[in-house]
């Protein structure tokens, strides 16, 4: 990521933005369960908010300063941080209750790479396990702030199809607004 966009994903609006509208979008009412998996935390605002819906939090951070970064500050927590790639993720099949990504998709550079995450996804939960996913609507504004970025934006109208394709069994997709979220549950 660029340092403009590092520095907006660490700062008190874009925190904010996600307490208030992103994560309650997302989620909703879904119990995701006592063993959670987050896919690209970044510098983790999104973990400090799902610590409390968890017992246990596992944390898969690509970056590598990133990771360790958070690591540092979540240690001693119920939170475990791995510098790690989602598209091969290194846990056992059925190992999670839950999963969720959180406006990393588009950080994604391809669609099959994308789609590897979600087969990654599918197999990690457990039976009846949901993934929550969220991501922006693509748009010129957030294409220029992705200046020397990736920026690879998911088109949420292949969003269901997809999910479906990697393993899930029912999938609920919205958009509204700059966003949309997807709950995808796997089979019981």
């Amino acid at each position: 990521m660029n340092q403009l966009h590092l520095d907006y994903l660490a700062s008190p609006e874009w925190q904010e933005r996600l307490r208030e509208v992103v994560v309650p979008f997302a989620i909703g009412p879904t119990d995701l369960g006592d063993d959670l998996l987050e896919l690209g935390p970044g510098p983790g605002l999104t973990t400090d908010l799902l610590r409390e819906r968890a017992a246990s939090i596992t944390a898969v951070e690509l970056d590598e300063a990133l990771a360790t970064q958070l690591a540092a500050r979540l240690a001693g927590t119920n939170v475990e941080v791995l510098q790690g790639d989602a598209t091969d993720l290194p846990f056992p099949s059925g190992r999670f209750s839950g999963a969720v990504s959180f406006t990393m998709l588009h950080h994604v550079p391809t669609a099959e790479l994308q789609d590897r995450i979600f087969v990654e996804v599918a197999r990690v939960l457990r039976p009846g396990g949901v993934f929550v996913v969220s991501d922006s609507v693509a748009s010129e504004e957030l294409a220029a702030a992705h200046h020397d970025d990736i920026y690879n934006p998911v088109d949420p109208g292949t969003v269901e199809a997809r999910l479906l394709a990697a393993g899930f069994a029912r999938v609920d997709v919205e958009a509204g607004g700059r966003s949309w979220r997807a709950r995808a549950h796997t089979a019981a």
